[in-house]
């Protein structure tokens, strides 16, 4: 670097890339691959003597990297911080700056989106560092140390080692178990619909029974058995049908709004079948940019953690331009601006739309990878749906009579002017009617009963859990999706059919949490706290002093509950019976991974027997029996052909075979039923899989993708890079390989090993 330089720093490599792109020579712009100071790993790193004061650490991964920064700031004639205009992004910029030493020559400038325009005109108007934003970002990092250091161990003396609560986590884990108990309790009824199917000048069309001579309206469960819906059947067949009213009704669909983080992770998950972390990765993807071949890295699309609904002059003059060249002048009523509903802060100014509207997704398709189309696909449609009239419907209600004054409904809409439906996926128009006046005969073809059963209530998908989350004012658009992985992966939730789930362990920590630290789970106290985090980032509250107020009754009721809460209380263990042949006790309980089933207490020095309960047994349910046959494994199958013992077993991730000292995944296989031979036949299988070792290689980065005993990884000789669960490896890019490369430590070397000359 130059003495005339000016250094610029991003979190991401890609950003740098493509902000380097719209600066001339005099600029270097460089990336700290995110966070590079936090607190400690190891240890609480809270002084709670002195103010609640941070102990910050610079990550081990991180020190190489800062040590290369302190060296090109200390040369640099100014240094620009462009992190994230958010307070993660302000944190960021702000450990740099402590970093370097608090030097003169710092500018702190931030943009909604990476385009020359946007990056020039922050260049021109550079700020100072917003303590505010930084304190919101300290309280909120401190406030979940503590709950985590101090709510964690708790859990751990009293239920099983591993496990953790958190200030945002528990409080979903309670809206998915207590949802969970709606379904459990829900009681299923019957009831009965009469549906006919009517005909006029060869067009058919449906209609439900509405009235009886009985009764003006039917309700719901008015019609409650097959008796009494065979019985109406018979009343009104061979009947003729008059057209007795028809309505129609004008009605308006509006438009939607345009996207923030909550509602972008709705509809990828609900159209696309995203997760959240996968939709918020990819999002990431098209902000900071994608090789536009001829055009270069481009940034397709503004920041996006946002609850705003705003959008900048710019794009809404432009997307009327578009709209009118592209729909027809009738599409083009004009800009329309929403006001967001919600007091939440506004971590970023503007919602999440393209950077240029005018870069239609089918244009630059050749260029992103699937699932990189089928996002900025939504986005691009959302943003212009946002900017057209509504649609006009007319709805049509025709009213047929006949047997002894039953009268049978046909509904019906049809789309008159599609409006913003131009560019957004729909249904079909539902049960066109035909034109009918009043007195017409129509033509009777079908009249049956339907029979029904009430549903219990969903489980919540990740859009729908976003949405509770969102409705009750806990968390903010930057924790939906790391808090929906983080109980994931702690095993508190599983996903099943899209559908999140409740295991033992989310219901035993759940109601513990419930009985003993109401307030860590109460919605409207989490929601209070996220206000105050608003209040801080806003100047309003001073940080350390939230805090206070929250921790002191918090750490007293930790200490008053580890002396009355008791082991067996929480992990809701309970003796079975006793095992027929050794007379021994038979105990479910709860343990880290789940429930197990325990045979014997461990006293004489013999160690108790333990093993997991299958897939569809809980805690609740599990008898005797069932803890007896999980008792039977490992079953031994036989000998292979080389003579080593093959043996089956259930373990943490499900059935498995081994043999020797070595593993092997038996998937959905029951290891009761299994036979020698389909146990061979799936280690095999395993044995092929394993044997495809390379899935793509960028040789001129000497970058591989490889699958590995633990699952898929990159490397590039040096460092070895898991990849996330919610990646596709085959899809990766090379810019995606060096980014998780980036942040991955160098891997240890082992033993006697010396560095080649």
């Amino acid at each position: 670097m130059s003495k005339s330089e000016k250094l610029i720093i991003v979190e991401s490599p890609t950003k740098a890339k493509t902000i380097s792109r719209f600066l001339d020579s005099g600029f270097l712009v460089e990336s700290s691959y995110g966070h590079v100071r936090d607190l400690p790993k190891s240890s609480m790193g809270v002084d709670m003597k002195n103010g609640f004061e941070p102990n910050y650490v610079v990550a081990t991964k991180a020190k190489k990297r800062v040590t290369e920064l302190k060296e090109l700031a200390k040369k640099a004639t100014e240094i620009y911080y462009a992190t994230d205009e958010d307070r993660e992004g302000e944190a960021i910029a702000w450990h740099l700056d402590y970093l370097f030493g608090h030097p003169k020559n710092t500018k702190r400038i931030a943009f909604h989106e990476i385009t020359k325009q946007a990056i020039l005109e922050a260049l021109k108007n550079p700020r100072k560092i917003d303590l505010n934003l930084v304190n919101a970002q300290q309280a909120r990092r401190i406030l979940d140390r503590l709950v985590g250091y101090e709510l964690s161990p708790f859990l751990w003396k009293k239920v099983a080692k591993g496990l953790s609560a958190g200030r945002v986590q528990s409080v979903a884990v309670r809206l998915i178990v207590e949802r969970e108990r709606e379904i459990k309790a829900f009681k299923v009824e019957e009831y009965w619909t009469i549906e006919a199917v009517f005909s006029k000048d060869r067009q058919d069309f449906n209609a439900t029974l509405f009235a009886t001579p009985e009764k003006e309206r039917l309700e719901k469960f008015d019609i409650k058995n097959e008796e009494q819906a065979q019985g109406i059947v018979q009343a009104i067949n061979n009947s003729r049908f008059l057209v007795k009213g028809v309505e129609e009704k004008e009605s308006f669909k509006t438009p939607p709004t345009p996207l923030t983080t909550s509602t972008l992770q709705q509809r990828a998950n609900r159209m696309l079948g995203f997760s959240a972390k996968q939709t918020m990765v990819l999002a990431q993807q098209l902000y900071e940019g994608v090789d536009l071949g001829p055009e270069g890295i481009t940034g397709l699309i503004t920041y996006m953690r946002t609850d705003s609904l705003n959008l900048a002059e710019q794009f809404l003059a432009e997307a009327q331009r578009i709209i009118k060249e592209k729909f027809g002048p009738a599409y083009a009523s004009g800009p329309k601006k929403y006001q967001a509903k919600s007091k939440l802060a506004q971590e970023a100014h503007e919602a999440i739309r393209p950077t240029n509207p005018a870069l239609e997704p089918s244009a630059i398709k050749e260029y992103l990878d699937s699932r990189q189309f089928k996002l900025y696909d939504l986005i691009w449609r959302r943003s212009l749906a946002s900017q057209m009239p509504p649609a006009r419907v007319l709805n049509t209600s025709i009213d047929l009579k006949g047997g002894k004054g039953h009268l049978f409904r046909a509904t019906g809409s049809v789309i008159i002017f599609d409006g913003f439906l131009k560019v957004l996926p729909r249904e079909n128009d539902k049960n066109i009617l035909p034109k009918l006046k009043e007195g017409d005969q129509v033509d009777t073809k079908e009249i049956k009963p339907i029979q029904h059963f009430t549903e219990p209530p969903a489980r919540y998908s990740e859009a729908a859990l976003i949405k509770a989350l969102e409705e009750y004012g806990v968390g903010r658009p930057s924790t939906y999706a790391p808090t929906i992985a983080t109980i994931q992966g702690r095993n508190y939730v599983t996903l099943e059919e899209k559908k999140l789930k409740p295991t033992d362990i989310a219901f035993v920590v759940n109601d513990l949490l419930v009985e003993h630290f109401p307030k860590v789970v109460d919605y409207q106290f989490t929601a209070k706290i996220e206000d105050d985090f608003d209040e801080i980032a806003d100047g309003k509250l001073v940080w350390n002093q939230m805090i206070g107020d929250f921790y002191g009754p918090f750490h007293e009721n930790i200490k008053a509950k580890e002396e009355t809460v008791t082991r067996a209380e929480v992990t809701a263990m309970r003796e079975l019976g006793k095992d027929p042949a050794s007379g021994e006790p038979i105990y479910v309980r709860l343990g880290r991974y789940g429930p197990f089933v325990q045979k014997g207490e461990g006293k004489n020095k013999e160690k108790p027997v333990f093993a997991p309960l299958g897939k569809n047994q809980s805690l609740e349910t599990v008898t005797l029996e069932d803890a007896l046959k999980l008792f039977q494994l490992p079953r031994h199958l036989g000998k292979t052909e080389a003579g080593e013992e093959v043996t089956v077993n259930r373990g943490r991730f499900g059935p498995y075979a081994k043999i020797g000292d070595k593993n092997y995944s038996l998937g959905d296989k029951d290891p009761f039923e299994i036979t020698l031979d389909e146990a061979l036949a799936a280690i095999k299988e395993v044995q092929e899989k394993k044997g495809k070792k390379e899935i793509k290689e960028f040789p001129e980065k000497n970058i591989k993708v490889l699958s590995g005993r633990y699952g898929p990884y990159i490397t590039d000789g040096v460092k070895n890079a898991k990849i996330p669960a919610d990646l596709k490896p085959e899809n990766l890019s090379l810019e995606e390989c060096q980014e998780l490369l980036a942040k991955a430590p160098e891997r240890k070397r082992r033993g006697n090993w010396k560095k080649k000359p």
